[in-house]
């Protein structure tokens, strides 16, 4: 590669160039007493007593926050019960099952043997007080009158959490195998092919 310098006529191989120091003309931009501006924002400014003393707070309050463990501990950190992901949720709480769900099907399997327990909908202000008392890492009393003389809602609650799992309960990952094993042609084959694929789900989800 040759470069032709604006002051010489003869050509320099680029190695010399840059050893030496000579570079074209236009390829330099002579700078007068006076700093350009745009040269004056780009130089660092030295940090001030001041915000090296706030850097510093940050710094030590950074290093010294309390865990995620003891936040929880003293009530402070609650886990999200509607829309977790089920597996996080269950190693979060320690249960085996959801609290929600045990609590909901305890109730419905002794108050709403019903017609229609999970078709007709409950009062949406019942489901949204009682989803509220599970997120707050509660176990609302199910036996008030408030919710005898409103059984649905109950059972609206357990569709709610299982429609906004992030994840299905029957997973996307088993979707196509799930549709395939109900796609059957006989009834006894289907039922095999559906408890293959039941095998496969996670452990939360299987259980």
């Amino acid at each position: 590669c040759w470069l032709n310098s604006s002051d010489h006529n003869t050509p320099f191989p680029l190695s010399v160039l840059l050893q030496v120091g000579f570079f074209p003309s236009e390829c330099v931009e002579l700078i007068n007493d006076k700093v350009p501006q745009s040269v004056t924002n780009s130089v660092p400014k030295p940090v001030s007593k001041k915000h090296g003393k706030l850097i510093t707070f940050l710094r030590t309050f950074m290093k010294s926050r309390p865990t995620k463990q003891k936040l929880k501990q003293r009530g402070i950190l609650k886990e999200r019960v509607f829309g977790c992901d089920l597996g996080e949720h269950l190693l979060n709480s320690g249960h085996d099952v959801p609290q929600v769900l045990k609590s909901c099907t305890e109730f419905i399997e002794k108050h709403g043997i019903v017609d229609g327990i999970y078709r007709l909908s409950g009062i949406a202000s019942n489901i949204q007080k009682l989803r509220h008392e599970f997120d707050s890492e509660q176990i609302p009393d199910l036996t008030k009158d408030i919710y005898i003389q409103d059984i649905h809602c109950v059972g609206s609650l357990c569709k709610l959490y299982f429609r906004e799992l992030p994840n299905p309960l029957l997973t996307y990952q088993l979707y196509e195998k799930f549709s395939d094993a109900v796609s059957a042609a006989t009834d006894e084959e289907r039922l095999v092919k559906i408890h293959d694929v039941i095998q496969q789900l996670p452990p939360p989800h299987y259980r």
